[in-house]
């Protein structure tokens, strides 16, 4: 009852307007009968709420027309609408506005405070954030209670046309709303003190009652008592036609307009020719739009920048809302959105990760800095755990490239690729290996050194394939030959290359990672090869918390340099 009001005063004055949702996924039982009542959705349908064959979910989620990201997770909502009205006010140029209901508890996430701030900084007048101050949390009362004046100087600090209402008060929210809709450069905030349960005898603004039911002997004379006070208007409602002024979104393919202009043998990193190749993929497609956490010198997304400034969103040190903005960017495939940062600072994002594959988004994540490799900046900047992460989300695919040629193929492939693509890319400058016109795919490995007579097989991927490439060298001069895979993607993994690689080779695999052994190339490596009999796989991998010193020393000291490997290969034969 609290939230009902709010949500039938945004219907009133903007249902059939083109706008955004983002919407408080505790509250998904009013969402469902609001759009119930508008037409959208058939009464009898919310009876079979949360049922298993129905798209009613105790959280809604984008399997509803009406849904544009999936909530519940408190927080993120914000950051995904802001991502929205960004692209409404500087990717489309359209009219249509962005609306944000959150509920006071959520407001105690930083993630609120950081799409507050990113909100005001680029003035996005077309967003709306509504916050339901209904005094209760989920077990107690929320911080600051009914403390209304303090929840206005807050959203006034962070740059907020700010207005505190009478959520109960339709005629109050549709005037709060329509104030909203006159105000220029600064974006606004609803703060609407409610009562949970309002009107509701024993329920109204007491404890305990989140997330449950009316007990069945009071549902007769509650129900009849919320009837009393409906009133029918007394006369049929005229809402203005829709403005219609976005463009279709293009779903054509996004292709390299010119193949990758590298030399077998050049060097270069692997996070330079990420930014080379989003530059490109920008030229080929105004949709192409790149996020940065502060990091676009050291990711090289200023390549991009520089290029294409319109469409480049510096998202500052917030690494959370960084990626709600790229999920709400993506919404309704508006835009394809590349959000880079170090592999590292992901972590702290993980949940908003988590929901995007929820979310059905479309959203491409580049980390950089993986490993040890990154050398003398030690271990808060080494991602070693990035490749477990990926690999847990169920709709991302893992992409690992080890050249420029690969890496600007990936780039490629996760534009057009459905779900969360994340793209590992490397700090040290490494050998091209790949000619200009070799073919990738999603899921399918480049077996780079073979011969009849290999003895092992080795995989490794990024700087470690390097190393292996190295050990394939040493070792020929010894007359022990090895064959070395590229994965190309941790995720799918090219599982049948690995197993007719590793039966070639008498069922000795080694695998080399710059990643801790938990979850990373050689685990998924196991997982492929896991039911296939005959076959042994050793994995090299980071062993322990690292510390500063050098690339190379550091490759050696945990083992996945190419000496390891060599000392690997010939302890394969000994055992």
């Amino acid at each position: 009852a609290d939230g009902y009001w709010l949500m039938a005063g945004l219907m009133i004055l903007n249902v059939f307007r083109p706008s955004c949702y983002c919407f408080q996924g505790h509250a998904a039982p009013l969402l469902y009968a609001a759009w119930a009542e508008v037409g959208f959705i058939k009464e009898s349908e919310l009876l079979n709420l949360r049922k298993i064959d129905c798209d009613l979910e105790g959280h809604p989620t984008p399997k509803l027309a009406f849904v544009d990201v999936a909530t519940g997770s408190l927080g993120q909502g914000l950051g995904a609408a802001c991502g929205m009205a960004y692209t409404g006010k500087y990717f489309d140029k359209a009219s249509y506005r962005v609306y944000c209901m959150m509920g006071d508890g959520e407001c105690s996430e930083g993630s609120v405070w950081e799409a507050m701030a990113f909100a005001s900084y680029y003035k996005l007048d077309n967003l709306v954030a509504i916050i339901d101050v209904n005094r209760l949390g989920q077990s107690e009362a929320a911080p600051l209670q009914h403390n209304m004046n303090i929840y206005k100087d807050r959203c006034e600090a962070f740059g907020f046309n700010t207005y505190v209402v009478d959520g109960h008060d339709v005629e109050e929210l549709c005037k709060a709303l329509w104030h909203a809709e006159q105000t220029k450069g600064k974006p606004t905030a609803i703060v609407a003190k409610t009562f949970k349960g309002k009107g509701l005898k024993g329920i109204e603004d007491q404890d305990n009652w989140h997330g449950k039911p009316i007990p069945k002997d009071c549902v007769e004379e509650l129900i009849n008592h919320i009837l009393s006070q409906i009133q029918s208007p007394n006369k049929p409602l005229h809402p203005q036609l829709p403005n219609e002024d976005a463009a279709p979104a293009d779903l054509t393919p996004i292709r390299l307009l010119t193949a990758p202009e590298y030399k077998i043998g050049d060097k270069m990193s692997t996070r330079k020719a990420y930014g080379v190749a989003l530059k490109k993929m920008g030229d080929a497609s105004p949709r192409v739009v790149a996020l940065d956490g502060d990091t676009k010198n050291s990711t090289f997304s200023d390549i991009f920048k520089k290029a294409h400034p319109d469409r480049f969103i510096e998202c500052f040190i917030a690494e959370q809302n960084m990626v709600s903005v790229a999920i709400g960017c993506a919404t309704r495939d508006r835009t394809v959105s590349f959000a880079s940062t170090f592999a590292a600072f992901f972590a702290r994002a993980y949940d908003h990760i988590r929901m995007a594959a929820i979310s059905q988004s479309n959203v491409n994540l580049v980390g950089s800095h993986c490993g040890v490799s990154i050398g003398e900046d030690g271990p808060s900047q080494m991602a070693l755990e990035d490749l477990a992460m990926f690999r847990a989300i169920p709709t991302c695919t893992v992409f690992y490239p080890s050249d420029g040629v690969s890496t600007e193929r990936a780039v490629e492939l996760a534009a057009n690729t459905k779900g969360i693509c994340f793209i590992r890319t490397s700090r040290p400058d490494t050998a091209v290996i790949y000619d200009a016109g070799e073919k990738f795919e999603v899921g399918k490995a480049k077996v780079v050194r073979q011969s009849d007579k290999d003895q092992v097989t080795v995989i490794g991927a990024g700087v470690t394939l390097h190393e292996a490439l190295a050990a394939h060298d040493q070792l020929a001069k010894e007359g022990v030959n090895i064959r070395i895979i590229d994965p190309f993607t941790i995720k799918p993994l090219d599982a049948s290359t690995i197993v007719a690689s590793a039966r070639a080779t008498g069922g000795r695999v080694i695998t080399v990672e710059d990643h801790y052994k938990e979850g990373g190339l050689g685990e998924a490596v196991l997982s492929a090869v896991g039911e296939e009999p005959g076959i042994v796989v050793h994995r090299l991998a980071v062993s322990h918390v690292p510390h500063s010193g050098k690339p190379q020393e550091l490759l050696d000291m945990f083992g996945i340099s190419a000496k390891s490997i060599v000392a690997a290969v010939k302890q394969t034969f000994a055992n």
